[in-house]
């Protein structure tokens, strides 16, 4: 794997094409200070832009600043990321806040060592915060940028191996410009995101077609190669669904360590027995069963049975476990599926 014959061109035709074709009126673009930036490059992990956009708004009117980030329980935080998926993100970025405050006065470190050493903030994470609020010169390597770089080089091997990965590592930081280094990673991130894309890639116009390694050897829809695939597991958990005379409902905090830790969710039962205890510890009747779901995560799928009960009398809340009217449920972290069943209950 080796540059192609036009690479020493690459990031004025890359910005060329930025300039007219590129996104501008990001919410995250204006102002471009490095909290916002942050914010942005956390929720675009695993997220589409249209999708981010108003979750972004909507994080930033609560929480202007790092501050008040930093300031914030975890309950509020998760209930402005509830829907976002993938919630470890929402629970770093607090603790990052919070570490910040604690260690760097405030406000986010300019040394990408630093940076990068904060919970959820990864090399390319940190390379892209000070590259697009700064102006430092550091290369990024998210999944965009590996698409185009494995086809422009024509990279047969999956990148997320890591001889793989670290040859990529060097492409990107071979390529860097020395001036417009913030619209230079923009341009890299749009430029995956919109032009060569996953599928239907735009080579017809692509100012790199002269150099595209996978298009000159028609193997564009090979590359990047696909992770070498796993048997997906499924999960079977019955939720039960406890709602008192005012139509109020059980959630409990999850503590465990998992995809929802932190967040609250109905109560779960292993078996039988383990659901008559809850249903007797609550004086609940036996249920109604309700339309069992599928959900899928990145490394399993969670078949779910809720059963609805009702209760005669509410018992007494805790810490981490209350009984939440609809009106409530935006003042808390609940699962998308959770939500979607709660919203759903006849």
């Amino acid at each position: 794997m080796s540059q192609g014959p036009d690479s020493a061109s690459f990031p004025t035709r890359l910005l060329a094409w930025f300039d007219t074709h590129g996104r501008h009126d990001l919410p995250w673009q204006h102002p471009r200070t490095p909290y916002r930036v942050w914010v942005s490059e956390v929720m675009l992990q695993q997220t589409q832009v249209q999708t981010v956009i108003g979750y972004f708004e909507r994080f930033l009117a609560r929480f202007p600043d790092l501050p008040s980030l930093a300031a914030a329980n975890e309950d509020e935080v998760l209930a402005l990321w509830s829907g976002l998926g993938y919630y470890s993100r929402a629970r770093n970025l607090h603790r990052a806040a919070q570490a910040c405050v604690a260690r760097h006065g405030g406000t986010l470190p300019q040394e990408i060592d630093a940076l990068s050493a904060l919970p959820g903030i990864g090399r390319s994470t940190a390379a892209a915060i000070l590259a697009q609020a700064h102006g430092q010169r550091h290369a990024i390597l998210d999944g965009n940028v590996k698409r185009v770089l494995t086809r422009l080089l024509g990279e047969a091997e999956w990148p997320g191996k890591s001889a793989v990965e670290r040859r990529l590592w060097a492409e990107a930081e071979a390529r860097l410009p020395h001036e417009r280094l913030a619209d230079y990673t923009q341009a890299l991130m749009d430029f995956g995101a919109t032009h060569c894309t996953a599928r239907k890639p735009r080579c017809a116009d692509c100012p790199m077609r002269s150099e595209c390694q996978a298009h000159a050897a028609d193997a564009i829809a090979g590359i990047p190669a696909r992770k070498p695939a796993k048997a997906t597991p499924t999960r079977a958990v019955r939720l039960l669904v406890f709602r008192d005379p005012d139509g109020r409902v059980l959630l409990e905090r999850r503590v465990a360590k998992g995809v929802w830790q932190g967040l609250w969710s109905v109560p779960e039962a292993a078996d039988d027995d383990a659901a008559k205890a809850l249903r007797a510890a609550l004086d609940a009747d036996d249920g109604t069963a309700l339309p069992a779901f599928l959900h899928a995560f990145s490394h399993y799928r969670l078949q779910a049975s809720p059963v609805l009960h009702r209760v005669r009398d509410a018992s007494e809340a805790t810490n981490d476990l209350r009984w939440v009217a609809r009106a409530d449920y935006d003042a808390l972290g609940l699962p998308r599926p959770i939500r979607t069943l709660l919203e759903s209950l006849p």
